[in-house]
């Protein structure tokens, strides 16, 4: 036998050797008008809307004051030119002045005289008195209701959920609630809605507050998480908070 039948058959060149590295085709003129166009949205969409809802609010008050205004002394029928935005200022300007006169001793006795007169009414009392405690809760300036972010576990075990602090129960709730401890209510919003939810009280001590501002917490809750807190390290102490707390239990 020849020393060629005892070769080993050759399988041919590597082909490997003709491989070649395929640069990405370019994206077309389509791709680029798209991309274009998304941009172009995402910057003017934001303004657009803003515009929208400055301009329908000027609106909105415009058409609440200026009817209460004499119309010669329209900027209309002044000038001939209309000016949007009157009627906001001289809301503005009213209201001004009206916390102003409350602040002194006439003023007081003014608002104690109208509040009287609306207590002995059976419907308006009660209509006038639930505006004014959740108007007086919003925006005093020392309260501390919604103003603090916190987290609970909610809906099972091991699931955190962002909530809203706000006030201590009353003396009534806290002799009917059970003796555990002291109490606080939350707000837990929904999301992407967050002006509907579940208000309940629970111990403070299945309350952990986190360092998140109202306006942070609102963004992540109507983004579904989509828009996060601007600094990583935020992100970071709710993680170290929700573990501290899970440890504490284990023991």
């Amino acid at each position: 036998m020849s020393n060629d039948s005892q070769a080993p058959l050759s399988s041919g060149p590597d082909p490997g050797l003709f491989l070649k590295v395929v640069p990405p085709k370019p994206h077309g003129i389509g791709h680029r008008f798209r991309t274009w166009f998304l941009t172009g949205l995402v910057i003017a969409g934001p303004l657009a809307v803003t515009a929208w809802i400055v301009w329908w609010f000027i609106g909105t008050v415009d058409g609440w004051i200026k009817p209460l205004i004499p119309v010669q002394y329209w900027p209309e029928t002044l000038l001939s030119v209309r000016i949007p935005g009157i009627g906001l200022i001289v809301a503005l300007i009213g209201l001004t002045l009206l916390g102003f006169l409350a602040a002194n001793l006439a003023g007081r006795t003014l608002i104690s005289i109208g509040e009287m007169i609306l207590d002995r009414m059976p419907v308006v009392r009660g209509l006038y008195k639930s505006v004014k405690q959740v108007f007086e809760t919003v925006f005093s300036q020392s309260g501390t209701s919604f103003r603090k972010v916190g987290l609970v576990e909610f809906p099972a075990k091991g699931m955190w959920t962002v909530v809203f602090i706000s006030t201590p129960p009353s003396d009534q709730l806290s002799r009917a609630l059970p003796a555990a401890g002291e109490y606080t209510s939350v707000f837990l919003p929904c999301t992407p809605n967050p002006t509907t939810g579940f208000y309940f009280y629970l111990p403070a001590r299945d309350v952990i507050e986190i360092d998140l501002t109202p306006d942070e917490a609102a963004k992540l809750i109507m983004s579904a998480g989509l828009i996060q807190p601007d600094e990583q390290g935020k992100l970071a102490a709710l993680a170290k908070a929700a573990a501290k707390r899970e440890k504490s239990r284990a023991y």
